[in-house]
């Protein structure tokens, strides 16, 4: 089983893999022609037919075009590049190692190169696997808990047929919070499904004006968090960036709602964007008891932890919403940022390219 996979490394073959092959060597050619008129001796071709085998074997899939491409190489050198012209004579001095050592350099070349290409794939797909892992336990917590009081609330309702009539709607405002939670988790998993594994591929981005998609964001806010005092910053001239408006929405709202949520006592948000060189710049600050200092160092790499209250009951944390952003921020070409302000309150901070040249 394991020759099988052995013998389909060496003879991967593809169309594209050829066009290198073919490519590189003609542009050797021509460099060697273009060099031969003006060199005293033959010795110049040999060194640059090893770079093109080398470039050979580290753009292509396996072994095959690096071997080709050292047996092409030393009959080109010996027909067109070295003395007697036009003819193959394998019988000069020193030709024997020319040959083994392109050889060498291709089989070495192609082998490392291959081990490179799967240990890049290996990360990649452990990094997958790392975030599907984060998500899961996130989103694991994240609705055991909603689901439990909403249990507990309703359980209660129903068990206690005498209960007072405003207990029934303290009860009833829980379960709708709660369920209006429950929305939200959904909200931030169709974003990331959205996304798609490579997390890039199914971004559909369009020039959008920023104060627009900023001043959705937060009309949502205030509906849901009508107590809490919003001021909003744009630029005087109108800021178009390229991006999928409703995931950098889903974005704004998430960080809107954890400065409320742990910032504890929060009760202003200030939310701008502006152009800073070639990127817009979005910052949600808060007056709340800002970020943990533990916490600071692993706030978006899907690790954070869920906190507990005395009672075992687990709080809602940040992992969920906080990895969401990361990865529509990471999928639009930008970054994420947070750090504790000076005078007391945190700020949260993306950055997105303003032309789609910057994003490649």
């Amino acid at each position: 089983m394991r020759s099988g996979k052995c013998m389909k490394r060496w003879f991967l073959f593809s169309w594209g893999d050829l066009g290198i092959c073919v490519v590189t060597l003609l542009c050797a050619a021509m460099v060697c022609m273009l060099l031969s008129p003006s060199s005293s001796n033959d010795g110049f071709a040999c060194p640059i037919f090893v770079l093109a085998v080398l470039l050979i074997s580290r753009l292509t899939d396996g072994y095959l075009f690096g071997l080709v491409a050292s047996v092409v190489g030393v009959i080109a050198v010996n027909y067109a590049f070295t003395y007697p012209y036009g003819k193959i004579n394998f019988t000069i001095s020193g030709y024997p190692v020319t040959f083994l050592s392109f050889l060498a350099i291709s089989l070495v070349t192609s082998a490392l190169t291959t081990q490179i290409k799967q240990q890049e794939r290996l990360r990649a797909e452990n990094e997958k696997e790392k975030t599907r892992a984060n998500l899961l336990r996130s989103v694991s917590h994240d609705i055991r808990t909603p689901l439990t009081s909403i249990v507990g609330s309703t359980s209660a309702i129903l068990e206690n047929p005498n209960i007072s009539r405003q207990k029934q709607e303290e009860l009833l405002n829980d379960v709708r919070n709660e369920a209006q939670w429950l929305i939200r988790i959904v909200e931030n998993l169709l974003s990331v499904t959205r996304i798609g594994e490579n997390g890039r591929a199914q971004i559909t981005k369009r020039e959008e004006a920023a104060e627009e998609v900023v001043g959705e964001a937060m009309r949502k806010f205030r509906k849901r968090f009508p107590d809490v005092e919003v001021s909003v910053q744009v630029p005087h001239e109108l800021l178009m960036v390229p991006m999928d408006a409703i995931l950098i929405e889903q974005v704004l709202s998430n960080l809107t709602e954890n400065s409320v949520r742990h910032g504890k006592t929060t009760t202003r948000i200030e939310v701008s964007v502006q152009r800073d060189g070639k990127l817009a710049r979005f910052c949600v600050r808060d007056n709340g008891c800002g970020i943990p200092l533990e916490q600071l160092g692993s706030l978006f790499d899907g690790t954070l932890k869920s906190s507990e209250t005395a009672s075992g009951d687990g709080k809602r944390d940040m992992g969920l919403g906080l990895t969401v952003c990361t990865t529509i921020v990471r999928a639009h070409g930008g970054f994420i940022d947070a750090k504790n302000l000076p005078g007391g309150g945190a700020e949260f901070s993306f950055c997105l390219p303003l032309s789609e040249e910057e994003d490649e």
